[in-house]
């Protein structure tokens, strides 16, 4: 008899156990595969190399998460990024970035003398916007629409909670004074013209533009894609706003410290533990029925799968007011990325940024943007759009091993593609037949840039939306556990009326990101979940 079982060892999930362990709870935490993490962990992708299979990079994560759990204690350090963005371009320039305030001016300078004096500005409000709002976000959100009874019944704590949630974004929305217009244009609408209203380099643009896209099926024209944009400049456990990290050992090497801080609180962890069932009785969550046939009891079960999952999968038809399912049904969780894992036998050799002997440069330390042009991405994104894989992919390329020597041998390296766009459905064909085609494509658009890099590759792992979805249990191979849209964001994530982590089963709630902030790896949703939790 548990007092919670927690159904997947995703991040979120550990978070959320850990939290109710040392308020005094009982808690169980059940993975499906071998080993816990979720979509942040660290494999072998052959003997000697390992890579972070999924989730590759951490920024987003709460400060408050980091010092309550102990998470340095417990192994986890991130090695910083400096510089944090390369893109090399095809007349051989090529745009480097980061924390240097005078970097960034020099190397936007080659570009656009305007835009080198106007980026810190836009930084500055960038970063204004976030800071201001970054923690009515991270909150559980108000209800902020006028919901008939029947849809969800709400007490009068729920209702005070209600009014002091409002009450905290109206007071954050109230303080960015003349800015706010522009905020609420950033929170809902596209990327393309913010950029372009700020810059006049298509190189800038582009460079930037590319936060607005990751994980997302739709170009940075498309309303929402801002958010997507401002989502990417929170959090600070890179060591500064926006910077993104590395985590020595792989992104496993995260999810271990969290799964050790909630055992030091008493949490039970048991892997190869597929859930087949939330069980039900009375009305109200009874425990749950592994694949084994073994029952485990427990008064609560909280969720770190897909609503598409939890809902959908796990309870028997019937358990849900048919309207609430409906709604669920209706969750979009359309996706476009691939990643491909490589060990490769030396370091990129780009054109625009030779190589100066065996060790990394600054080009490749932090994030390597291939086809970072406006014109480039929407193009991209148009192959998409009929179904079909990108035929010149936009890639995102990591090094790991730049600066951290954990993972390969000496001399050798990890390289990650985190790859768009690729739909999960495609048109007349599948992707068992074009999986290794569309990673030969993503070689190739890197080989035009780094002459050596396709001969220096010695092990592959490509992971199409289906094997994403199949590996970790992401509905439609969606990182984000659903799309970012505006309709899916804030008060109306799962869906709309039940985005406070409870669901309408009593005794059953959602912890990860299907429910509000949504996807990154930043445990808001382990941690606001636990919360409820306690409130109830």
């Amino acid at each position: 008899m548990y007092d919670a079982i927690i159904i997947g060892g995703g991040h979120n999930g550990l978070v959320c156990a850990a939290y109710l362990a040392r308020a005094g709870e009982r808690v169980l935490v059940l993975e499906r595969r071998h080993l816990i993490g979720g979509a942040a962990v660290t494999e072998e992708l052959a003997p000697g190399y390992r890579c972070s299979t999924a989730s590759y990079v951490v920024s987003l994560l709460l400060p408050d998460v980091e010092r309550d759990l102990k998470l340095r204690d417990h192994g986890y350090r991130v090695l910083p990024r400096s510089p944090s963005s390369f893109t090399p371009f095809e007349d051989g320039r090529s745009l480097l970035m980061g924390p240097d305030a005078a970097l960034n001016h020099r190397e936007i300078a080659k570009f656009s003398a305007r835009d080198a004096d106007v980026y810190p500005r836009y930084e500055a409000w960038l970063s204004r916007i976030a800071e201001t709002l970054e923690p009515a976000l991270m909150d559980t959100p108000p209800e902020l629409l006028p919901l008939p009874q029947s849809w969800r019944r709400h007490g009068l704590l729920d209702r005070l909670r209600n009014l002091r949630r409002g009450r905290s974004l109206y007071t954050a929305m109230k303080s960015l004074g003349s800015e706010l217009p522009e905020a609420i244009e950033l929170l809902t609408g596209p990327a393309t013209p913010i950029l372009d209203r700020w810059f006049q380099s298509d190189e800038l643009k582009g460079t930037l533009a590319t936060d607005a896209i990751i994980g997302t099926f739709a170009p940075p024209s498309a309303p929402g894609t801002g958010y997507v944009l401002l989502h990417h400049v929170m959090g600070m456990a890179g060591g500064a706003r926006g910077v993104w990290g590395y985590v020595e050992g792989g992104m496993g090497a995260l999810s271990d410290a969290m799964a050790r801080a909630a055992q030091s609180h008493g949490v039970d962890i048991v892997c190869n533990a597929e859930v087949a069932q939330i069980r039900v009785e009375n009305g109200r969550v009874a425990g749950v029925e592994l694949a084994s046939g073994e029952r485990i009891t427990a008064r609560r079960v909280i969720s770190n799968a897909t609503a598409a999952v939890t809902f959908g999968k796990l309870l028997a038809p019937g358990s849900l007011p048919p309207r609430f399912d409906a709604a669920v049904r209706r969750i979009d969780y359309a996706s476009a990325s691939v990643k491909i894992n490589l060990a490769v036998s030396e370091l990129p050799d780009f054109i625009a940024a030779p190589n100066q002997g065996q060790e990394p440069g600054p080009q490749h330390r932090g994030t390597i943007h291939i086809g970072a042009t406006p014109d480039y991405i929407e193009r991209a994104y148009e192959d998409a759009r009929r179904g079909a894989p990108s035929q010149r992919p936009v890639i995102e390329m990591t090094i790991p091993t730049s600066v951290d020597k954990t993972l390969a041998p000496a001399g050798h390296h990890i390289v990650g593609l985190f790859v768009q766009y690729a739909p999960y459905q495609l048109t007349g064909t599948s992707w068992d037949e074009q999986r290794e085609a569309f990673a030969d494509r993503c070689v190739d658009e890197i080989t035009r840039f780094a002459p050596n890099f396709k001969r220096s590759i010695l092990h592959r792992q490509v992971l199409a939306p289906p094997d994403l979805e199949a590996r970790f249990g992401l509905t439609g191979g969606n990182i984000f556990q659903g799309a970012m849209p505006l309709h899916q964001l804030f008060a109306f994530r799962p869906v709309p009326g039940w985005s406070d982590y409870r669901t309408p089963l009593e005794g059953l709630y959602l912890c990860g990101a299907a429910a509000h902030p949504g996807g990154g790896v930043m445990g808001a949703c382990g941690r606001n979940a636990a919360a409820a939790v306690l409130q109830d």
